[in-house]
Parts: C-alpha cells; sequence; structure tokens
C-alpha cells in the first residue's frame, strides 16, 4: 500500500502524506504548500497563466474575451470503447464528433479548417489492450498536419515505440496519455489487464521517440479515493514530459460510479502542490474534466494561487483571483496541453 492509499483515511483526521518532503502535513495548512509551489510556478514560469476554452466560439462571461477559431474533439471510434471503464463508460466520447476512417477524419478536419477552427483533439474509445487505435489513421494525420497545418494533439491510452515513432513522423503537436500509478485501479476500474510497469513503458516509448508528450492524471480515479496518483507522479517525473495535466473525477450519470463523490478540492490541490515539488520545470495545467460548481470555483482559486500555468474552462474565480494575486492573464481556444509552449505563450 503506497503513502495516498493509506492517506485517503488520514483525511478524516485532517491529514495527509507529504510525498516531496517524507512527513505528513495538515490540510489545514496547506496555504503553506499552496504557497511555496506558486513561488516555485512563478520563479521557473513567471506570473502569468492561460485560460483556455476548447471547442468555444461565445462565452457569457464578460471576464473572457471572445476568441478566434476552435478546437473540437474528435473519436476515432464513434461512441465505443470496449473497455468501458466504471467512471466512464464511453459516456465522454458521445460529445465528440465521429470519424472512424480515415477519410471520415480527413473530411471533419477539412470542415473544421473551413470554418476557421484552429485545431482538434483526435480521441477515442481503447482496444481491449487499452490502446486507442490511431495506427490505421497515421496517413491521414499525416495529411491533416501537412496540407491543413492544424494543431493536432492526439489522445492514445498505452502505446509502444513503433506507433510513437509513427505519430512523431506525421507532425503531431503532441500525443497526451493518462498514468494510472495503481494496479488495483487499473484492473478495478479502467477493466484493463494490465499494470502500472505497462503504462511506465508507454512513457520510456514516448520519450525514445521523441514526439512532444503531455500525461495526464485523473485525481480520485479510484472511486473518488486517492490511489496511485503519487506513483503516477513519480512515474511521469522519471521521464521528461512537454507538460502536465490535472484532471479530476467526477461523476457521470449512467456510469457504474454516477453516485461517487469527487475528492475535496483541498487534496486535489494538495496533489498539484506534489507535482509541482517534484516536478518544478514541468508547465502544468488543470484540464476540462473536472467538478462544476463550489467545487471547481474552490480548486481553481487554491490553484491558482498554486502557480498552475493554465487552466481549461475556468471559472470566474479563477480569472479574479489571478487578478488579485497580479498575474498576467491570457486566453486561448486551444486545448490545455498547449500550456507546453508556456516559454513562447505571449
Amino acid at each position: 500500500m503506497n503513502l495516498f492509499e493509506t492517506g485517503w483515511e488520514n483525511l478524516k483526521s485532517g491529514v495527509i502524506y507529504g510525498a516531496a518532503r517524507g512527513r505528513f502535513v495538515n490540510l489545514e495548512g496547506i496555504e503553506d504548500a499552496v504557497s511555496r509551489a506558486g513561488e516555485i510556478s512563478w520563479r521557473n514560469f513567471g506570473k502569468r497563466i492561460r485560460f483556455y476554452f476548447p471547442g468555444f466560439t461565445h462565452h457569457r462571461s464578460k471576464r473572457i474575451p471572445r476568441l478566434d477559431g476552435f478546437f473540437p474533439s474528435i473519436s476515432i471510434t464513434g461512441s465505443r470503447c470496449f473497455l468501458n471503464c466504471k467512471h466512464c463508460g464511453g459516456r465522454l466520447l458521445q460529445a465528440m464528433i465521429p470519424a472512424e476512417s480515415p477519410e471520415r477524419l480527413l473530411e471533419v478536419c477539412s470542415e473544421i479548417k473551413r470554418r476557421g477552427g484552429v485545431g482538434c483533439l483526435i480521441s477515442g474509445g481503447c482496444s481491449v489492450d487499452g490502446k486507442v487505435p490511431v495506427k490505421p489513421f497515421i496517413g491521414a494525420l499525416s495529411e491533416v498536419k501537412k496540407k491543413l497545418g492544424l494543431t493536432i494533439f492526439v489522445h492514445t491510452g498505452l502505446i509502444d515505440l513503433e506507433t510513437a515513432e509513427m505519430l512523431r513522423d506525421t507532425g503531431v503537436d503532441a500525443v497526451l496519455i493518462d498514468i494510472i500509478g495503481s494496479d488495483e485501479t487499473i484492473r478495478e476500474v479502467y477493466r484493463l489487464d494490465a499494470t502500472t510497469r505497462d503504462f511506465e513503458e508507454s512513457l520510456e516509448a514516448l520519450e525514445e521517440s521523441g514526439v512532444p508528450f503531455v500525461p495526464h492524471v485523473l485525481v480520485g480515479l479510484h472511486y473518488g479515493r486517492l490511489r496511485g496518483e503519487l506513483e503516477a507522479l513519480r512515474m511521469i517525473s522519471r521521464h521528461r514530459p512537454s507538460a502536465l495535466i490535472l484532471i479530476v473525477f467526477f461523476p457521470i450519470r449512467g456510469t457504474a460510479m454516477e453516485l461517487v463523490k469527487p475528492p475535496p478540492p483541498k487534496v486535489v490541490v494538495k496533489v498539484l502542490t506534489e507535482a509541482r515539488f517534484m516536478m518544478p520545470r514541468v508547465p502544468m495545467a488543470l484540464g476540462c474534466a473536472r467538478p462544476r460548481g463550489k467545487h471547481q470555483r474552490e480548486t481553481d482559486v487554491l490553484a491558482v494561487r498554486a502557480g498552475i500555468n493554465g487552466i481549461a474552462f475556468p471559472s470566474d474565480a479563477a480569472i479574479s483571483e489571478a487578478k488579485n494575486v497580479g498575474l498576467e492573464i491570457s486566453f486561448s481556444p486551444l486545448c490545455c496541453s498547449q500550456i507546453m509552449e508556456i516559454t513562447r505563450l505571449n
């Protein structure tokens, strides 16, 4: 049992393990960790933050300017996913544009370009081996990059070196991959016959191939509890990610986990601060998959104070806090994985 596994029970008494420092700290005193994480981030990246609105065409908040372009998500498997993970059940795929053949993918991307889009996320459901079947689409992806010039991020699932090199050669801007640090979670929630070693090997393949890659860590994936997040961060820190995205479990109606509560905002941000202590020079963002409402507002505000570099679909509270902290604010219609280019973002 790792540190975060035992740590969940300690949340009831207000303590959680401080992984980077090797001691327990009180969650009530998380403000100190948040402050130090913020100092580290701003020292390395400057006092700035970028807010992302992928797929965005109009937002009712007066705090957000109108953005040119949009960045939709495409599923190359339609709504099909053989794993049928307990937290998703394929529901997230239903919100994506289906493109189940290379020809259809080219058509969809051409239409995105025609309508003024700036790029897209290519994703899909997993096969029984935990991989999104991207190989049949390699030629189409290469053509999209060469002829349309769109920004393309590809969400792959587990990946081998051959596929990573093929994606590199297409010129896609980055590969996105979810990293899980608990064998139990992989089996129980993902329903996947794999281990953390398979995820580590995927990171090794991506690093060796030279393609930019952006790991994602889903906080609270194990029924809303922390289990394996620390190990996932350790795995990622052993490689050279272009950026890190933290997302947060939220219940989806019609799934096996629809009644499960997400981890509290302070717990989410505790994971964020540990990530910053482990990887001080890696750009980090809060992804679009996270709870809304009060949970979002509280998480966003703490994340801003902790020096998060980017937030997808931020709450108004996040924007207000960024102004209060004195951050330089910018907005983008792209996927938040673009945060990997923070040193070139103005």
